[in-house]
């Protein structure tokens, strides 16, 4: 499987809760689209955590010069 970015992860995610909104999504599609939007709220968590941690390290870096 392809990885996907945060920004494909969120837009993606952004569409699921639209058509959601808008009632554009049936019953029988539903339980597929909140496992993939859990799936992409998983990958979007885990890749700000990812980025919080680097922009951390960033930091000390540079308080420590």
């Amino acid at each position: 499987m392809k990885k996907i970015s945060y920004t494909e992860a969120y837009e993606e995610l952004k569409k699921i809760v639209q058509e959601m909104e808008e009632g554009k999504i049936s019953v029988d599609e539903l339980s597929e689209k909140v496992k993939r939007a859990t799936m992409l709220i998983g990958i979007c968590k885990e890749k700000l955590h990812a980025t919080e941690q680097d922009i951390q390290e960033i930091m000390k870096d540079l308080d420590s010069e």
